[in-house]
Parts: structure tokens; C-alpha cells; sequence
């Protein structure tokens, strides 16, 4: 147990409609102590961070908050919630639920100004946390015209600009890029040397190796504790959880090696020639060569989005798109990568219908965007899945919620009928179609509002970072899905910050600074000429690419661009059975992992 607790847990549960949310949790986070919060959607995560921070009293148990009984014996006690509260600090998820005015920089000042601080250190402190996250040229931004990323780190500049003892992050990281995710992690790790207390919940099993201590929740129960590779070490256990160990010891459990979550020491041991391919991997290198992830159309497809020139301004700030010229084929699979801000859900918008550039056109279907009839056409020819779709649901059962679509275009029941029962099977839900969509996981509620968007049977299926907020097994069931749909030939345009699963489309638009930076295949997009490039604009390449190209730079013989971890793995064994040479070991893992974040795999 933590010495010094800043935050103390005894025994609490807490029901939500009769179901325990948390069950019997008791736990300790020392003063400066950094723990992360693991678990899949739906074990507790976010209940707990809200009892810890004082918005949730349990229905049982004691809670002590900064020096404060807050609750004992699930006897809530106000006045000391009210005292606790002022040294506490809290990141929401989703930043809309956090954003209260209309300028940026007076919501990072509603929270100083309610401690009833003088004029002059509120503004001190609104100006050096806009600067921490890098926000001081939108400080009189509208919140609600930013990206969801931008809003996002308004939402953190206001949390500490209210200077906590313990600051809680609920997934703080879920809607940013690489980079965003970087500089929040290198925020955190200043906190943390300067003796804030952290608890982190995230999704992103790299992020936990930078704790000092790690907890697992599972069906509101503390399942697993201990340091990062004490947790990471039970990866049967994670797995059975709908979790994952973080990428270098994925692979370096599939390629025999000692087990390791550090990508620099898997590079050494990769260098040093101990890898020993498992089964899989070892028949892989006497196999053919795989055929390339996303393979060059065999036959040209007519273009069914086209954006000629289009350039869009949300106000006299600057263009949110400026001069973008891109087209999508029929049936292929398209994945728009960016930096938080660059225009890639500004250009969603144009291709829905639901914003007009400025200048040039976008063409859906043959619609051109620019005439009232051309965007109702547009609409309909397009399916659009938002970054948190699941807040559509509303209906009793889940056939209902699919249904509803179909039954507004005045089908007849059958065709109603026929649409559920396809949408249902393609996303895996037809033997919940009776179940409440309230009831499902995180990930199966994604998939129910997909299912309601393809019952409508678009030509075009538009889906903005679609595994934003899932665990490893969510993002694992709705991209197999999306492998799916592919497969059909459903025509899919995806925006995400994860490189893993750019580099699985068939083709990527690269967006800087509202202009396309690159576009192409995954191979060309994330060819080496390119990376620095792609470093520069705030992303990064495939995990499994930065470790093949690190290995290369020391020497082993090429391995052939590897953009997933299968095809890395499959690439290491056709080296090691022909003998090739292992890199030397003088070099060092640095430009590995400077590289930049791949995004998960």
C-alpha cells in the first residue's frame, strides 16, 4: 500500500441501476505517485476516476480525498467533498463534456476564477497552460469550432490550470495525434517530478509503461497490480481481459526472444542474432514473399468522391482546408492521417454534404456539393460515422435502432427487414438484435450505430477515427468488421491517428496545415524518402517499419519495408533462415525511438 496517501479507497462499490460498477475496490496513491488505470470498455475505468475526483460518492465503503473523509461507510460527507474538490483535477474523455464558454482562454480561467484567485494570477496561469499544450495562437478561438483534439487539450490547460495535488486523466489522449499524445505524456511526466499525483486510465498499453504502477479493473474488481512489467508480464491474463501487452513484447514473444516491453531492448536482442522465429514465422520465411497489405487496383475504378481544389474557412482565422485535390475509386479502402487541426474532419464535412467549400467543388456520386440538390444527393449517397457514433443509440432494442433509418425512407417492412438482418450479420450483432444497446460493450455499441448507418446502404461509407475510446478488443472486432466491408467492396474513407491502420488501406491522404502533404499507396506514403517528413507534420510510421528500418540502419540485410507486425515477423525469419547477417552492435536504439508513436497495432 502507497505511504503518504493522497487518494484512499476502502472497501467501495458502486451500482449503477442494480449492476456493480465498482465492487469492493480498495486502494492507495501515494503523493507524486504516477498509476495508470487499465481495463477493458465497460470494467470500471471511468466510474473510478470520477469517485476518486468527488463527482461519484460510492454506495459503500470510504473514501478519503486529499486529507478529507469524503465518504464513510457510504455516508457521504458534503462539506469535505467541497474542501477535497479544490485540490483535485479532472480530463474528461470527450471534451464536450468539459467545455463551458465560448473562448478558449476564458474556459481555462472558469476554473481558477471559481478558487476565486486574483485577476492577475488567473491570467498568468491561463497563459502558461495554453503555452504547455500548445494553444496560445487560439486563445480566442471559439472550443466548439476547434478539432476534437484541439478541444481536447483545452480541456487539459484547464485542469491544470488549477494547479490539483492529484490530477485524474480519463483517456486524455484518445482523440489526439501522435504528437498530442507525446507532449502529454512529456506534461504528465513533468507533474509528476514536480509531485503532482497522477492517475491515468488508458487504452494504450505504451503509455502505462511510464507508470509506477499499474492497476487492471475487470467487471469493477482490481484484478491485477504491481509495476508496469509485473502487469504486462501476465499477458494470458490480459488477453482473456480484452487487453494486450504493449508492441515490443508482442513481438518479441512471437519472435522467441526474452521478454521485453522496451522497444530499444528488442532492438538489441534483434541486433545480437538470438531471435528465434516461432513456428508461424519460421514457415513464413520458407514460404513466397506475402503479397503487398493493400495491392494496386488490377483494373482502374471510376472515381466516386472527387475534390478538385477545395479549400473551406470555418472564419477570418485561416483556411481549415486550402487548395485539397483528391480522389476515392469505387470499392477501395482510403485512410486520411493528420495532425490534430490539419483539416481531416473539416474534409469529412465537404464530403458528407454538410459544408460548401469556398472554393473548388466536391463531387459524391456524381453530386456536385455545391447545389442544395447536390448535397441532398450527397447525403444520401454517403454513410457518415462520427467519432462517437454510439451517442446516437436511443432505442429499446437493438433491431429498433438499426431499423430506424430504413423505416424514415418509408420501405417497405420486408426491405426494412432484409436491411437489419444483412447490417446485423455483417457487424457480428444478429444474436443481440433483442438486446438493449445499452447493454452491450463499448465495442459492440459502435458497431450497432455502424449497423444503423449501413442499413441505410450508402455507396460510400465515411467513418471519422472509428476505434477512438475502444480497448485492444474493440479496436480488434470493429477492424475486422472493416476488413469485412472491404471485402464486399464497400467503398471506405476512415480518418485515424493510428499509422497501423493507414498502412492496411489501400490508399492514404496525408493532410498538413490544411494542405495535402501525400497521397498514394501506404508503401509510397510511408516510403523512407518520406519519413522525415512525416515526423515534421506530427505523425510517424508502422511500429513494425520504425523497428525494420532501425535494424537496417545497423546493418541486417533489408527486410523489405514490413508494414505490419505479421509481415515483420514473416520478414525476420526469411533473413534468419538464409542466414543473413545481424546487424552490429555499436549502434545505439535512439533514432528507433525517435521515430515517433506508430499508433497501436
Amino acid at each position: 500500500m502507497a505511504k503518504d496517501a493522497l487518494i484512499r479507497l476502502s472497501h467501495v462499490s458502486l451500482l449503477y441501476d442494480g449492476t456493480p460498477a465498482l465492487d469492493d475496490v480498495s486502494l492507495e496513491v501515494g503523493r507524486a505517485e504516477r498509476v495508470c488505470v487499465l481495463g477493458a470498455n465497460g470494467s470500471g475505468k471511468s466510474t473510478l476516476a470520477s469517485v476518486v475526483t468527488g463527482l461519484l460518492a460510492p454506495d459503500a465503503g470510504t473514501v478519503e480525498l486529499c486529507g478529507e473523509r469524503v465518504c464513510a461507510d457510504g455516508a457521504p460527507d458534503l462539506e469535505a467533498y467541497r474542501r477535497a474538490r479544490r485540490s483535485l483535477g479532472l480530463v474528461f474523455q470527450n471534451p464536450d463534456d468539459q467545455i463551458v464558454t465560448s473562448v478558449v482562454e476564458d474556459d481555462v480561467a472558469f476554473g481558477p476564477e471559481n478558487l476565486g484567485l486574483p485577476r492577475g494570477e488567473i491570467a498568468a496561469r491561463v497563459e502558461r497552460e495554453l503555452r504547455r499544450v500548445a494553444l496560445q495562437g487560439l486563445a480566442q478561438a471559439d472550443p466548439t469550432r476547434l478539432s476534437g483534439g484541439q478541444k481536447q487539450r483545452v480541456a487539459i490547460a484547464g485542469a491544470l490550470a488549477m494547479e490539483p495535488s492529484a490530477l485524474v486523466l480519463d483517456e486524455p489522449g484518445s482523440l489526439l495525434d501522435v504528437r498530442g499524445r507525446g507532449a502529454i505524456m512529456r506534461v504528465m511526466g513533468r507533474l509528476a517530478a514536480a509531485g503532482t499525483t497522477l492517475l491515468h486510465v488508458t487504452h494504450f498499453m505504451e503509455e502505462a509503461l511510464e507508470a509506477d504502477r499499474v492497476i487492471v479493473l475487470d467487471h469493477g474488481r482490481i484484478v491485477l497490480e504491481g509495476t508496469p512489467g509485473e502487469v504486462f508480464s501476465h499477458g494470458a491474463r490480459l488477453a482473456e481481459l480484452g487487453l494486450e501487452v504493449p508492441f515490443a513484447a508482442r513481438l518479441s514473444q512471437r519472435l522467441g526472444l526474452p521478454w521485453t516491453c522496451g522497444e530499444k531492448d528488442l532492438v538489441e536482442e534483434l541486433c545480437s542474432g538470438a531471435a528465434r522465429p516461432t513456428a508461424g514465422a519460421a514457415a513464413a520465411a520458407t514460404a513466397p514473399a506475402a503479397p503487398p497489405l493493400s495491392p494496386a487496383p488490377a483494373r482502374p475504378r471510376r472515381p466516386l468522391v472527387s475534390v478538385e481544389r477545395a479549400s473551406f474557412s470555418y472564419d477570418a482565422r485561416g483556411r481549415a482546408l486550402d487548395g485539397v485535390t483528391l480522389e476515392v475509386a469505387e470499392g477501395t479502402s482510403t485512410a486520411i492521417v493528420g495532425q490534430t487541426g490539419s483539416g481531416k474532419s473539416t474534409l469529412l464535412r465537404l464530403l458528407c454534404g454538410l459544408e460548401v467549400p469556398d472554393e473548388g467543388r466536391v463531387l459524391v456520386a456524381g453530386f456536385d456539393t455545391r447545389t442544395r440538390h447536390g448535397r441532398r444527393g450527397a447525403r444520401r449517397a454517403v454513410g457518415y460515422v462520427m467519432q462517437h457514433p454510439e451517442r446516437q443509440l436511443f432505442a429499446e432494442t437493438v433491431e429498433k435502432d438499426v431499423a430506424f433509418g430504413p423505416r424514415n425512407l418509408h420501405l417497405p417492412e420486408a426491405e426494412v427487414e432484409r436491411r437489419v438482418t444483412r447490417a446485423l450479420d455483417l457487424v457480428g450483432l444478429s444474436s443481440r438484435r433483442e438486446a438493449s444497446p445499452f447493454a452491450l460493450s463499448g465495442g459492440q455499441r459502435r458497431l450497432c450505430a455502424l449497423a444503423g448507418v449501413l442499413a441505410m446502404e450508402p455507396s460510400v461509407l465515411i467513418l471519422d477515427e472509428p476505434t477512438a475510446g475502444l480497448d485492444p478488443r474493440g479496436r480488434a472486432l470493429l477492424r475486422s468488421v472493416l476488413a469485412r466491408l472491404r471485402e464486399l467492396g464497400v467503398t471506405l474513407v476512415q480518418v485515424t491517428h493510428s499509422m497501423e491502420d493507414a498502412a492496411r488501406a489501400e490508399r492514404v491522404i496525408v493532410l498538413n496545415q490544411a494542405r495535402v502533404l501525400a497521397q498514394g499507396r501506404p508503401s509510397e506514403v510511408f516510403a523512407p524518402e518520406r519519413e522525415k517528413d512525416l515526423v515534421a507534420a506530427g505523425l510517424g510510421i508502422p511500429r513494425s517499419l520504425r523497428v525494420a528500418r532501425e535494424l537496417e540502419r545497423r546493418g541486417m540485410p533489408a527486410l523489405g519495408d514490413p508494414l505490419t507486425t505479421d509481415a515483420l515477423v514473416a520478414a525476420l525469419g526469411r533473413v534468419r533462415a538464409a542466414g543473413g547477417a545481424t546487424a552490429g552492435s555499436s549502434a545505439t536504439a535512439g533514432s528507433a525511438a525517435a521515430a515517433g508513436e506508430g499508433g497501436d497495432a
